[in-house]
């Protein structure tokens, strides 16, 4: 199967300049091609992951990736997809995001392959040097005003309320000349996006044609959305990145865990490197037995490791595990800090814990899993009460600060998956 082919059965081809003309060149051997990110935030989130892993697609085929960090176009703002104007970024706050990005991007692509190792540019270098003036000349020139509104990105925008400003008017000329650059430093051939990109890449491939009387293709793909519709990658608590520190591996595993039924093959398909064999294995496994979750349990396994490595992994499937009864054992703190911000939390004052310490049934009723110490009681007896996933059946045990996971907290239980955390003050 070729690249191109693939890419097709993973839903990955919704537009292209000349499909069919890609594909012969293609055939000849290795291009460079080239995916833009702006440096808006300190981090990529899951929206960004199928780009990147298009280019990494790409690299494991023996094509030649760049990811571009946008230093000057995101002090711009690209207006595709935004109902308003973007707020303005400085130049620091855009040189720290790229950083920490850039740390981010070294995960998902392979800038050490002996024969062609990812690049990473920074749109600001060659930006940054040119006069308004120039630019205007040298790039403004090739586009008419009419072909300009006629983007999607742009006439969405001039029908909207708050309408649109010159400045992100002018985002597809830059993105164009990012382009027309790389084709003639760099000799980049391809640009790929999502479909909100198709207006800024046809205007590279334009700018191409007139200004350099060569040749480019643009390929977009479609937007992940969930099954209704909304879009992908959000969660009541926000956005889900890249970053460890905003989005925990523990979090980031049980996104996808939780992956809707109907779009698991789908995101198996666009989100994993799995072999089409291995796919329609855990598909057909899924339609035979959904609450197996096999293919969920895949997909997070894959996109974890992925992004955070195995070490992290290897903790997000244990913090999960802790749920379903698992022993404590050997969890790290931080790992279990994770379980602990998915479980109704109460706290409890260390004096209760000290000397003889207190009554599990009273713990039990002050915890909310029990409405009462006499009820406390009856589960004790019945066997359906653990404390730190171990089942305790005395209904006068006591509890005591040797009770406690590292010295903080009191992970109760009551039958198999209602759970309540008691952490001293």
């Amino acid at each position: 199967m070729s690249l191109l082919d693939d890419l097709k059965w993973r839903g990955l081809v919704a537009d292209c300049t000349d499909l069919c003309a890609l594909a012969q060149r293609l055939a000849e051997g290795p291009v460079t091609l080239y995916c833009g990110f702006d440096p808006t935030g300190d981090s990529l989130h899951v929206g960004h992951l199928v780009p990147q892993l298009v280019l990494r697609r790409f690299q494991l085929a023996g094509h030649h990736p760049i990811s571009l960090a946008g230093g000057a176009t995101g002090m711009i703002g690209d207006p595709g997809g935004k109902s308003a104007e973007r707020n303005l970024l400085t130049r620091e706050q855009l040189a720290h995001n790229y950083a920490r990005i850039k740390a981010q991007l070294e995960r998902l692509l392979d800038f050490h392959a002996p024969a062609n190792p990812a690049r990473i540019v920074n749109n600001a270098d060659w930006t940054a040097p040119v006069s308004f003036l120039d630019f205007l000349r040298d790039v403004g020139k090739h586009f008419s005003i009419a072909s300009m509104i006629a983007k999607d990105s742009v006439k969405n925008r001039l029908g909207s309320e708050s309408g649109i400003s010159f400045t992100e008017f002018s985002y597809q000329l830059l993105q164009a000349n990012d382009f027309c650059h790389l084709r003639q430093a760099m000799n980049c051939e391809l640009q790929i996006g999502g479909t909100e990109q198709w207006g800024n890449i046809t205007a590279g491939t334009g700018l191409i044609r007139k200004k350099l009387g060569a040749t480019a293709w643009g390929l977009t793909f479609p937007l992940i959305t969930k099954a209704d519709g909304t879009k992908f990658g959000k969660t009541e608590g926000g956005a889900v990145w890249l970053d460890p520190q905003k989005t925990s591996p523990y979090r980031f595993y049980q996104f996808f865990i939780n992956t809707e039924d109907a779009k698991v093959g789908e995101y198996l398909r666009k989100f994993t490197f799995l072999a089409r064999p291995e796919i329609e294995a855990l598909e057909a496994a899924h339609a035979a037995n959904p609450g197996a979750r096999e293919a969920h349990r895949a997909l997070a396994r894959e996109i974890t490791t992925l992004v955070h490595g195995q070490a992290a992994l290897d903790a997000a499937v244990k913090a999960s595990e802790i749920l379903f009864g698992a022993e404590i054992g050997d969890t790290s703190e931080a790992t279990f800090r994770d379980v602990v911000g998915e479980i109704p939390t109460k706290c409890l004052e260390r004096a209760k814990l000290d000397g003889a310490g207190t009554a599990l049934t009273e713990l039990l009723v002050h915890a909310g899993l029990c409405t009462s110490k006499g009820q406390a009681r009856k589960d004790l007896e019945g066997g359906g009460i653990y404390v730190n996933n171990v089942r305790v059946n005395d209904a006068a045990r006591h509890l005591t600060a040797a009770d406690l996971l590292f010295g903080k907290h009191l992970l109760l239980r009551k039958g198999k998956r209602t759970y309540a955390v008691l952490s001293v003050s």
